[in-house]
């Protein structure tokens, strides 16, 4: 019976240095591996992957959210390739409309210049025929 006891103080006490080597790890942003872990926390990998679980299941947790969610240098270069792809749409847009309001324009212009071609020969043409309103 001593020895169970002696068994379970000894993996309590090798699962609290895990679980301390763990939180160090992620804390300092080091590379989560289950040999780095055995390493910082003096035990063998055979015995984290036959006795400590539940140890083993947080590690991949935070693996798994560490690779999951990219670094903020990460995350802040895809806002600004995001930003940059918006304001490339935004400047062929706007490419697209200056084109269009320079098209009509011309287009206003020429109607003008023909208007007032058409006022200049019907202004031409009355001239001849001025009545006097005086009697």
């Amino acid at each position: 019976m001593s020895r169970s006891a002696n068994t379970d103080h000894g993996k309590a006490h090798s699962s609290q240095r895990l679980r301390q080597a763990l939180a160090a790890m992620a804390e300092e942003g080091s590379l989560l591996t289950a040999s780095k872990l055995c390493e910082n926390a003096g035990i063998s990998r055979n015995a984290l992957y036959r006795y400590h679980s539940d140890v083993l299941h947080e590690l991949h947790k935070l693996q798994h959210q560490r690779y999951r969610q990219p670094s903020p240098a990460k995350q802040r270069l895809a806002q600004l390739r995001s930003d940059n792809d918006a304001l490339k749409l935004q400047l062929t847009q706007l490419a697209a409309l200056v084109d269009h309001y320079f098209a009509a324009w011309q287009e206003a212009s020429t109607l003008l210049k023909r208007r007032e071609s058409e006022l200049s020969d019907l202004r031409k043409a009355s001239m001849s025929k001025v009545v006097s309103m005086r009697r």
